[in-house]
């Protein structure tokens, strides 16, 4: 089974670079896709549901804004898109596709990089969002939430750790926040599982100022976090930089039956 996941910072704009092209080669199971930056209503072309898949799409009230997608090769059991607050709901944040006791999650948190205000608003969601998960994690069923949590969290998770650690996304409390979802809670980072040393081909964002792509200036910010279970059974996990689709790229992990 392979899950990808990936922020488009726009899904018209990533089709435009040939995002649905690639999908069409990579035989994925599960496509969780974040940031869509669209309405329902905009992705009523056929290029947006792809052959061979079933498309649930969650919005963000506000146009333009947020939004999370999830491709499913097999039609789900259930789709849930609120997480029962607000604040985070109205902002498109959360998708999840059931399949027997799987649940795969598109998950979007909000960045704290443009002011206050949008680092108030990423904490809160950080202190609502934990208890969550561990409902989640108690719950028995099989966890992978994939998306961009817009948080390094360790040194060889960013290529600039000691000049952004006032820099939201690498701030103490929110690497503390990840050490207790992965320590405290019991989930486990898909990748890190796979790759525990690997630093640079690790990054899935870069900023679009200083040739930060070109020169592998970036940051690992995009995760699929899984249950033990799922952890388990990765088999490969890899972050492709073969086309740019957006300021981010997909993270591809394969998992055994």
């Amino acid at each position: 089974m392979r899950i990808v996941s990936i922020n488009t910072n726009g899904i018209r704009s990533a089709a435009k670079k040939g995002f649905f092209d690639w999908l069409a080669t990579v035989d994925a199971d599960y496509v969780c896709v974040q940031e869509t930056k669209a309405q329902i209503e905009d992705l009523g072309e056929a290029l947006f549901h792809p052959a061979g898949y079933s498309s649930h799409f969650r919005s963000a009230v506000k146009k333009g804004y947020s939004g999370v997608a999830v491709y499913a090769r097999q039609a789900p059991d259930a789709v849930l898109d609120s997480l029962g607050e607000p604040e985070f709901d109205d902002e498109g944040r959360y998708l999840e596709v059931r399949q027997g006791n799987l649940s795969v999650v598109s998950l979007y948190l909000p960045s704290g990089s443009s002011g206050p205000e949008r680092q108030e608003s990423k904490d809160r969601f950080l202190a609502f969002f934990l208890p969550r998960l561990r409902e989640w994690k108690a719950s028995g069923r099989d966890y992978v939430i994939c998306g961009d949590w817009n948080i390094a969290h360790r040194n060889i998770d960013i290529k600039n750790w000691r000049s952004n650690q006032k820099n939201s996304g690498f701030l103490p409390h929110e690497r503390a926040w990840l050490d207790a979802l992965f320590g405290e809670v019991g989930f486990v980072d898909g990748f890190r599982h796979r790759h525990p040393t690997l630093e640079g081909e690790a990054y899935s964002w870069w900023s679009n100022r200083g040739n930060a792509y070109a020169n592998n200036v970036g940051w690992r910010i995009d995760y699929q976090v899984v249950t033990p279970s799922m952890a388990a059974r990765i088999t490969d996990a890899h972050v492709y930089k073969g086309v740019k689709f957006s300021d981010h790229a997909p993270v591809v992990l394969d998992y055994a039956p």
